[in-house]
């Protein structure tokens, strides 16, 4: 199910939104708190208990918090708690509604009412919680809606919101503690995905900060800041910071493979060989190095020992991302056609494989069927190539033509200041 947030301007400055953004997503509170609070509501019209005059209210109520009546459905939940002061539901609901007017301090009144009179109803911390934490009551917040993670462990909008509250508080530890259980819960929710991304890169500043502070000399801070320059693709800056690194630990396992990866990319073939040989030196078992240096040697065009290498890699861990693929240009270069096809056929459809692998192994499978004399085969693959091409560019243009889309007739300009929160 889909977790909407009912978020405060607060909550979402706190979690790293600009505020322009953070206006747009309060928009959407009052679908977040009706969403939920509908998935109760039958619950509650059961328990009515003063016959079916209070029935129908309820149902009136209901209906009208639906079509956003909110005067009228506060006015009809409230007239329900009047006449039957222990529906316990009914007063959730009211808090629901009073919530939604941004009567926060009415709202809280409602739950707690419902909570003394059943303190496990379902729903009643979390929005408390919720209420608290519009109010900037985060700590109380936390009490409550804990409470609710502890009643129903199984709730994933609760170890969301618990998450998404010490997130707030600037406690990223505890933060990416609820939202990994809210993720268990919930793996595809976006809202969940977004916020224990966010939880996790705090976290991972924070100890990547710590490094600094402890030995800003150390060879692991050195291998951070190579790791952070090759994704952000800068590939020649992270050579450098991993050549530090290896000054300060020469036989650190895994230091050689990683340069030796930044050495493939940068196109210096004889550097990354040396630094995957220097590898499996230092580590004879290191199933990466042995792997990569097989591909390195197709590149190169000697199938004989990209085979050799790739194979042994294979023996020792199975599962390897492009096997088939890298197996097949092996046996190409052998001139083992036959088998080179049973490879690449492989390779078309293997999962995990990335979408240009894919491609190449048509292209290269077309190769293979020509060299077996199977024209019609051949005729095939290269159709097969040509269509996932084809179909990579259009993505690719769709893509960029939304991206300028979003930026506007602007495109281009510096975007402005952020605004500053009130």
């Amino acid at each position: 199910m889909h977790l909407a947030l009912s978020a405060s301007l607060y909550q979402l400055v706190a979690a790293g939104l600009r505020p322009r953004l953070a206006m747009r997503a309060l928009f959407l509170i009052a679908q977040a708190v009706f969403w939920v609070c509908l998935v109760s509501l039958t619950a509650s019209f059961a328990a009515a208990q003063g016959g079916a005059d209070v029935n129908e209210s309820f149902r009136q109520a209901t209906l009208a918090m639906r079509e956003g009546r909110l005067d009228e459905a506060r006015e009809g939940f409230a007239a329900i708690v009047k006449e039957i002061p222990s529906f316990a539901e009914a007063h959730l609901n009211l808090g629901l509604v009073l919530q939604e007017q941004k009567r926060f301090d009415e709202a809280i009144a409602s739950f707690q009412k419902a909570l003394i009179l059943k303190p496990k109803l379902r729903g009643a911390n979390l929005f408390l919680g919720v209420a608290l934490f519009r109010l900037n009551q985060p700590d109380k917040a936390v009490v409550a809606i804990q409470k609710e993670t502890a009643a129903y462990p199984k709730d994933p909008a609760a170890w969301m919101w618990l998450g998404v509250i010490e997130l707030a508080k600037d406690q990223p530890e505890e933060a990416a503690a609820a939202l990994d259980k809210a993720a268990q819960l919930a793996p595809d929710d976006m809202d969940v995905l977004y916020y224990r991304g966010r939880a996790h890169l705090f976290v991972s500043k924070n100890s990547y900060g710590r490094m600094f502070k402890v030995d800003p000399r150390s060879w692991r801070v050195y291998q951070v800041m190579a790791q952070a320059n090759a994704e952000a693709d800068r590939h020649v800056d992270a050579i450098a910071e991993y050549q530090e690194a290896i000054k300060l630990a020469p036989t650190q396992p895994g230091l050689h493979e990683e340069l030796g990866s930044e050495y493939s990319i940068a196109a210096k073939p004889l550097d990354a060989e040396a630094a995957f040989q220097r590898e499996l030196e230092i580590d004879p078992h290191n199933v990466l190095a042995r792997y990569k240096l097989g591909v390195l040697y197709i590149a190169q065009g000697d199938g004989a020992r990209a085979k050799g290498f790739i194979e042994a890699a294979a023996n020792q861990e199975a599962g390897l991302r492009h096997l088939d693929y890298n197996l097949g240009r092996a046996e190409m270069l052998l001139g083992n056609d036959a088998a080179a096809a049973q490879r690449l056929e492989r390779a078309t459809s293997a999962p995990g494989s990335d979408p240009e692998v894919i491609q190449q192994a048509w292209y290269q499978l077309g190769i293979v069927y020509r060299h077996l004399h199977r024209m019609e085969d051949a005729q095939k693959a290269m159709a097969m190539f040509q269509k996932l091409k084809d179909a990579a560019a259009e993505a690719s243009q769709q893509s960029l033509a939304k991206f300028k889309n979003k930026q506007g007739p602007n495109a281009g300009e510096p975007p402005p200041a952020p605004e500053k929160p009130r």
